[in-house]
């Protein structure tokens, strides 16, 4: 089974994890299929930066997020309360086209 979770990187008593997709059956640190973010629970406000388009991808194909990276996808709008897949709301570029998109009056 395919896992999303945590991969512990950084020095002795400064942890830095990084969000891998990987094997469960593979070691906390072994090997991995695809890094998608970086969590840094030192920095105040803790550092959460998941490439959310690989999170949704890895899920939609069947990957299980550890209850940590659960959290932390809940966190960034991936996940819903519940769990699910969260909808991924489509970017109106036709309203964001027309809003850019002012007439200028020369000045008489």
């Amino acid at each position: 089974m395919v896992r999303i979770r945590l991969r512990r990187v950084g020095a002795k008593k400064k942890p830095v994890y990084r969000v891998v997709v990987a094997n469960q059956r593979e070691a906390r640190n072994g090997r991995f299929i695809e890094t998608i973010g970086l969590y840094n629970p030192l920095t105040d406000p803790e550092t959460v930066e998941i490439k959310t388009d690989r999170a949704a991808y890895w899920i939609s194909k069947g990957a299980q997020p550890s209850d940590a990276v659960a959290r932390l996808l809940k966190k960034v709008g991936v996940l819903d309360e519940q769990g699910k897949l969260a909808a991924q709301p489509e970017a109106p570029e036709a309203e964001t086209a027309e809003a850019t998109e002012e007439v200028t009056e020369p000045a008489a």
